[in-house]
């Protein structure tokens, strides 16, 4: 931004604020930084307090004395080493991210900022400055990666440059430090990878690139709250597969390093969005990154002090913003199933986005509920749709009666306990009672599982929220408690079922 500073350093000490990050569960941070800060040396030599000064933000430069008076005098540029030395000291790796040129707010199709040869977007200028930061940030263990280029975007953007300047700053930033992940990011603010489908990179490394995609609710304008939610995820997911997470199925790791929502909850456009991106994440395991940790800005689009209602802290950076939204993402936090991450067998979980939660079992004998997916139940889902107890002969079945709590059942072979995945959103778990009717997953106030009527499977029907009954069955070697003892559950269950339900064996 304009003063050149990691924001919050007015409200908190810069070690406090390296501290909450962990404390909050997190382990990385993107990094911003300015081209201009690290290539213009009269910009990146003023101080701090000068930056603020020029801006008028007087009242800030008092905040700054009192909270990080070690860096109120440094230059700007060392400043950002002092934040980079923070975070190394308390163990938070860090991504750097070439986020604009012209320090300012990001990001418009016109803001000069957008593509190579853009106004303040010489491409020759920013391979300097992606040499330099690889070089002078080579000895920082802590620097895992550099994203070369935030959002690329605006009327001169095309793929043949995109190849000409990535490959060659990808190259640029391997000469200086062969250790960092290089992250390539797609056109039109970074949504788009398609053109990968038919011209893969070429570069001289092989086994650290990585590309990157944005997405939030707006990137599709009002979809989530003018459309029907189902309709709406089913289009985006679709979307966001065919233009870049196919990328995984090349072979190369996604990161999904800007996503977000208003953390006030208050936004249906982005709970909507939520609940289907969660799905989608949790599925497929990328890699992430959430806009933002800032709960308030020096200045933005002209305001001083900028509320920032999509951080996870508070105005003050303080106090978290909303604690539910933290322990609903904790799921996607440690892989499913990831690369070389095997701790148990293949098996199913079946994850709910709209609480964060799985599906789990608390003995034989009692409902379904909701729980972490920590102690979540292991399942298989059989080629019949049968979605059975994993190492038991048990499986999921509808009550005869709406509203009534799903159970665990031994007949395996009736419609009832069969589950299909329908609607666009492929997150409605459907199955038919004795009478034909046809019967969805839902959850109840106190988070029971129970079977209602499909809700907003009509196209037209766009007040319909579908959160409560999206269900995903999502592959997965995490351990869980029901894993870890599956195997000493069978021969009890084998004992129970020869003794008393020989009949159905």
């Amino acid at each position: 931004m304009d003063v050149m500073l990691a924001e919050g350093l007015n409200h908190q000490p810069v070690d406090a604020i390296s501290k909450s990050i962990i404390n909050m569960g997190f382990n990385c941070v993107r990094l911003t930084w300015p081209l201009y800060l690290f290539t213009n040396d009269s910009l990146g030599s003023i101080t701090v307090r000068q930056s603020f000064k020029n801006l008028g933000l007087f009242s800030s430069i008092l905040g700054l004395q009192a909270n990080n008076p070690s860096i109120v005098d440094l230059s700007v540029l060392d400043a950002y080493k002092a934040v980079v030395a923070s975070l190394a000291k308390n163990n938070v790796m860090i991504i750097l991210d070439n986020h604009i040129s012209k320090p300012g707010w990001c990001c418009s199709r016109f803001d000069g900022n957008g593509f190579f040869g853009d106004e303040y977007f010489d491409p020759h200028l920013w391979i300097q400055g992606l040499t330099k930061v690889a070089t002078i940030f080579k000895a920082a263990t802590n620097v895992v990666g550099m994203s070369l280029r935030n959002e690329l975007r605006g009327p001169l953007q095309n793929v043949d440059d995109w190849y000409r300047y990535m490959q060659k700053g990808a190259e640029a930033v391997h000469a200086a430090n062969s250790d960092v992940l290089i992250i390539l990011s797609g056109l039109s603010f970074d949504k788009d990878l398609s053109f990968l489908q038919q011209r893969p990179v070429n570069l001289t490394f092989s086994g650290k690139l990585v590309f990157e995609i944005h997405r939030y609710s707006f990137t599709d304008g009002d979809t989530w709250s003018a459309d029907n939610a189902n309709q709406a995820c089913g289009e985006v997911l679709n979307d966001i597969v065919s233009r870049g997470a196919f990328v995984l199925e090349q072979g190369y790791p996604l990161f999904v390093s800007e996503f977000g929502v208003d953390q006030r909850g208050t936004n249906v456009n982005d709970n909507r969005y939520f609940n289907c991106f969660l799905g989608l994440a949790a599925e497929l395991d990328f890699d992430w990154a959430l806009w933002t940790l800032v709960g308030s800005y020096y200045l933005r689009d002209g305001i001083v002090g900028l509320n920032e209602y999509y951080g996870i802290l508070d105005w003050n950076w303080f106090n978290i913003r909303n604690s539910s939204f933290l322990q609903r993402i904790s799921v996607i936090r440690t892989p499913f199933q990831g690369p070389g991450y095997a701790e148990t067998r293949s098996h199913k979980v079946i994850f709910h986005p709209m609480t964060g939660l799985c599906v789990q079992r608390t003995s034989l004998l009692q409902p379904l509920e909701l729980g972490p997916c920590s102690e979540a139940e292991a399942w298989s889902y059989a080629p019949a749709k049968a979605l059975i107890v994993l190492g038991t002969y048990f499986c999921l079945q509808a009550d005869n009666k709406l509203g009534q709590p799903a159970k665990l059942s031994m007949i395996c072979s009736d419609d009832s306990s069969k589950w299909d995945i329908i609607s666009d959103s492929k997150m409605h778990l459907s199955s038919k009672l004795q009478d034909a009717t046809s019967v969805c997953l839902d959850v109840d106030p106190n988070n029971v599982i129970v079977t209602q009527t499909c809700k907003c499977l009509s196209t037209n029907d766009t007040t319909c929220d579908p959160g409560s009954q999206w269900f995903k069955i999502i592959d997965s070697t995490r351990a869980t408690k029901t894993t870890k003892s599956f195997l000493q559950i069978k021969p009890i269950i084998h004992f129970l079922a020869r003794n008393f339900f020989g009949s159905y064996i």
